[in-house]
Formats: structure tokens, sequence, C-alpha cells
């Protein structure tokens, strides 16, 4: 039996490592731009707008690319999309050999490839749930968590060693010979079933039914729209961090490196033990508890703690639940939506679960820098607050701590309890 089902998921290990070696390929040439970006221009700003470039385009037209791909079959959905980014960053190449490189260029670059991931990513979640067994979710969600992690560690040492060593040119080279590993394996190896396709109707009217199953489906809904808060909570934290750890006497750019690493490290730790967890009894239970822990626990260890070995314990805290939530979730997702409905369905979610993000950044770095810090320099003769706080820049990113981790926790009590509501039975 279990022989079996290894043959079953043979398909799975295929695509999953090979794409997740070509993902690997992007992250590191996306790095890289950034990296050369910021030696022609030194601004930040232009630096995070290649990030806003590549997000818009996904936000913004998830609900439509989900009924496209119900309408289209997912392998070649895959390979054109994958093709289409690959040509873009061909043509980047191309123009810095050339020397004409420039930056609208890069911004154009990334908006197209962010068109093409928001097709391609509703497209390789359907593959995935046809060519993996149900009973399997829960392991193959882990191993997805995995992967993901690795990625987030790995691509910015490998991206900063190759550029540094031979440029932009071996950056995009060896990203090409991923995509082209990838191209082929999911090409000549990668046998997905057929599902049945939507009918001829617009795009438009595609994407209703999607929004249409979310409305008629409260519990996928309510979940969806706890995870944007908790994404709304986790970008704000994202923007304010730098603020806390760099200024601090015991943190600078290294020390945020390693704070960061702490979570990929913990994201890993957290894959593999989702990926050996026996099934839950409540699985929604599981969701929202998870995000309980991380998001109060994590914040208010920030808040009040001054070292960085404690900030380091926070962060694991924070995002070693990450992968149990996700998997579950996952689970709960691939076992409501009907195959032939995921898509659209799942393109919907990427909208309702993901407009925060970027919501969430701006206002951590609006509160920090406009609110937080200055209320802190205007009460730096506060015993109890520079106590609890410190004093001097960064006491207000710690302040800000503060505040996530109440919003964070009163969030995933409110959801929680309203997810109380609904019963979700597995086969």
């Amino acid at each position: 039996m279990n022989n079996k089902k290894e043959y079953v998921l043979r398909d799975f290990y295929v695509l999953w490592s090979t794409q997740s070696l070509s993902q690997l390929g992007s992250s590191i040439t996306a790095f890289a731009l950034t990296l050369w970006l910021y030696e022609k221009t030194g601004s930040a700003l232009s630096t995070s707008t290649l990030t806003i470039c590549s997000y818009a385009p996904y936000v913004i037209m998830s609900i439509f690319a989900g009924a496209l791909t119900d309408r289209f079959d997912k392998k070649r959905t895959m390979l054109v999309c994958d093709t289409m980014a690959a040509v873009s960053t061909l043509v980047v190449f191309l123009l810095y050999r050339t020397g004409t490189l420039v930056i609208w260029h890069l911004y154009a670059v990334n908006m197209l490839s962010g068109l093409m991931n928001t097709v391609q990513q509703p497209a390789s979640e359907v593959t995935m749930t046809l060519i993996v067994p149900k009973d399997q979710y829960q392991k193959v969600s882990g191993l997805q968590s995995l992967s993901r992690s690795v990625i987030s560690i790995l691509n910015p040492l490998i991206a900063a060693a190759l550029y540094s060593f031979a440029g932009l040119e071996l950056v995009i080279a060896v990203d090409l010979i991923s995509f082209l590993v990838a191209f082929i394996a999911l090409a000549a190896f990668i046998k997905a079933p057929k599902t049945a396709k939507a009918e001829e109707e617009s795009t438009l009217k595609l994407a209703r039914e999607g929004l249409k199953f979310l409305k008629e489906t409260p519990l996928v809904f309510t979940l969806i729209l706890f995870m944007s808060g908790v994404n709304f909570v986790a970008s704000a934290f994202d923007a304010a961090l730098p603020g806390y750890v760099i200024p601090n006497p015991k943190g600078g750019t290294n020390v945020l490196g390693i704070v960061t690493s702490a979570s990929g490290a913990a994201m890993i730790i957290g894959s593999l033990i989702v990926s050996i967890l026996p099934k839950p009894r409540d699985r929604v239970k599981v969701v929202y508890l998870t995000m309980l822990i991380s998001l109060s626990t994590e914040n208010f260890l920030l808040a009040f703690a001054r070292e960085p070995f404690i900030w380091c314990i926070g962060q694991i805290i924070g995002w070693i639940l990450v992968p149990i939530m996700s998997a579950n979730l996952d689970v709960i997702l691939r076992n409501s939506i009907p195959v032939d409905l995921q898509g659209r369905v799942y393109a919907c979610r990427n909208t309702f679960q993901f407009f925060t993000i970027p919501i969430g950044l701006f206002w951590g770095g609006f509160m920090v820098d406009k609110v937080c810090e200055p209320f802190m320099k205007t009460h730096e003769s506060s015993y109890v607050l520079t106590f609890l706080f410190g004093s001097g820049k960064g006491s207000g990113a710690a302040l800000m701590m503060l505040i996530l981790g109440v919003v964070g926790s009163i969030l995933c009590i409110a959801m929680g309890s309203r997810l109380k509501k609904y019963h979700y039975i597995e086969d």
C-alpha cells in the first residue's frame, strides 16, 4: 500500500522539486535586480517599487485569472506562463548585455512576471489537487512550506554570492537553467488528469461564480477573511522590524539579517513537523489557535525585549507554527472547493487574502515614522514608557510591536469565536 502511495506521489515529487528549483532561480534574479537597482539609484523607494510592480497585478487581476485558469488546460497554462516569465528574464539579460537596461525596463518586466504568476499560481494549485491523493494533502502542504522556507533563506545568500562574483549575467543564467529543468519536467514527466472545462462564458461571469461559491460557503470565506487580517498584522510587523532592530544599540543591519533568518529556519522546522503530524481532530481550531500564539507571543516579546537572542526566540515562536496553520488551511480548502471551481475560487482567495499586505506595509511604516516615534520622543521623560520600550530611535517601533500584539490577539480571538459556529467535516 505504501509503495502504491509513493508511486502515486511520484508526479508530485517531480513537480514540487523542479518548480521549487525554478522558484529559487526566479527569487535569486529578483534579489540581484534589487541589488543592481539600489547600486544605480541609492533609493529604497525605487527598489520597493519593484515589489509593488510584481504584486499589484497579483492582487488586482487574480479574480479574473482564476476564471481563465478554469477555462484552459492547467498544465498548458503553467507551461505558457513559465515561458513568458522566462522570456521577460531573457529580455533583461539582453538589455543588460547591450548596456541599455534602465529602471523602467525592470518595472515593466516585473509587472509582466507578476501577471504571469497571477495566472500560473491557481493553475498550479489545481494541478497539485489533481495529482495528490486526499489523504496526502497535509504531508504535501508541509513539503511545499518547507521549499518556500528554504528558498526564503537561500535566495539572498546565493544571489549576493553570484552577483558579487560575476554580476547579473551569471545570476540570470542560473535562473534560465532552473527554468529549463522545470519546463522539461512538467512537459515530459507530469501527467495531470483532465478536469471539466468551464463553459464558454464571459470571464466576468466565471469570476462571479468564484465569488458566489465564497458567499455560499461561509466557513471558507471566513477563513480567507481571517487570513487577510493575519496578513495585515504580519506585513505591518515586517515594516516595523527594521526600525526596531537597526537603531538599537545591540542591533544593526547584520543583526537584522540574523533575526530575519530565524523566521526562515523556524518555518523549515515547522514544515518538517507538519509533514509527520497525525490528522488533527479540528483543523479549523488549529488554524486560529496557531495564529493566536504566533501573533501575540512574537509581538509582545519584541515589544519589551532588548536582547537579539530574545528577538530570535520571538521570530521562531512567531513562524514555527505558520506551516502547521498553512497545511491545515490548505487541506480545508482543497476538500471544500470542487476541483472544477478551484481555479477561480483560489484566485478570488488570492485577492481577498493578500490585498491587506501592501496596506499593512504602509500602515506599519506610517505608524512607526509618523505616530509612535514622535510620541516616544515627546514623552521621553516618562519613566514608565522608557522602562517598557526604551528610549531614542527604535523605541517607537517597540511601542508599535505592542500595538500589533494587541491587534493580532483581538483579531484571532474575535475570528476564532466566529469560526466556532461553522462545522468542517472531512472524508
